[in-house]
């Protein structure tokens, strides 16, 4: 009789420098946060980037209580995927995962969804954010779900799209640029010489490719690295 052992490999501890986008991750969300947040802690309406509609007083402070939790999602984020804090410091990241989902994604995805219905830059932004808070919120319940059964190989995939979805807006913020040089030469022949167009137009395609690019390149990082741990079968004991 022969015996096939497969083997195992045991989970290695990862060095911090051996992840070269931990730094550039950290120091990017650093950057966004110290541009967006001010304008927003003095709790002025005039500082928004985001006019309310008409009449609806209930908006400012929605928006305001949106950008500060979606900036804790944000930080506790950045942790939750940094897989030497992950693995030094297990304890920290399911305390962090508690703060980045009830803290973070729960109020700022609901917040959003309602930002996002009434979003002044026209439908197509609307239907924009509407599925991205939707998606953000279930992603995160699906991650959540695999934790508390688990499944730790799925909750981490679910919390990679998550967070995915929660950097999508320094993407949005990063498409503006381009797509704001190509349209606006065209603003008296495309769209007519009106502002409100164009500004509809370039906010709704940022609306879109931020979240888009944004989620389809974080599927394919977990496609990378599902084909990378691919294991194969290995005969390392047999007696006859």
């Amino acid at each position: 009789m022969t015996n096939v052992l497969t083997a195992q490999r045991e989970p290695v501890a990862v060095r911090w420098w051996r992840r070269p986008w931990v730094a550039p991750l950290f120091v990017l969300v650093i950057v966004f946060l110290a541009f967006s947040l001010p304008r927003y802690l003095t709790f002025d309406p005039a500082q928004t980037r985001v006019p309310a509609p008409e009449g609806a007083s209930w908006h400012y402070p929605l928006l305001v209580a949106h950008v500060l939790l979606a900036s804790v999602a944000m930080i506790t984020g950045c942790l939750q995927v940094w897989p030497w804090f992950r693995q030094r410091y297990p304890l920290a990241h399911r305390y962090l995962g508690r703060v980045y989902v009830f803290a973070g994604v729960l109020p700022a995805g609901v917040s959003g969804f309602v930002i996002g219905v009434a979003s002044p830059f026209g439908p197509i932004n609307q239907v924009s954010n509407v599925i991205l808070a939707v998606l953000w919120l279930a992603f995160t319940a699906l991650a959540v779900r695999a934790a508390w059964q688990r499944r730790f190989g799925d909750h981490r995939k679910w919390m990679i799209r998550s967070f995915a979805l929660t950097m999508s807006i320094i993407t949005n913020r990063l498409w503006g640029i381009p797509i704001g040089m190509w349209l606006a030469p065209q603003l008296e022949t495309t769209f007519g010489g009106s502002e409100i167009a164009m500004g509809q137009a370039i906010s709704g395609l940022t609306a879109w490719l931020g979240w888009t690019l944004t989620l389809l390149f974080a599927e394919w990082w977990l496609q990378r690295k599902k084909k990378r741990s691919v294991r194969v079968p290995v005969p390392v004991a047999a007696a006859g």
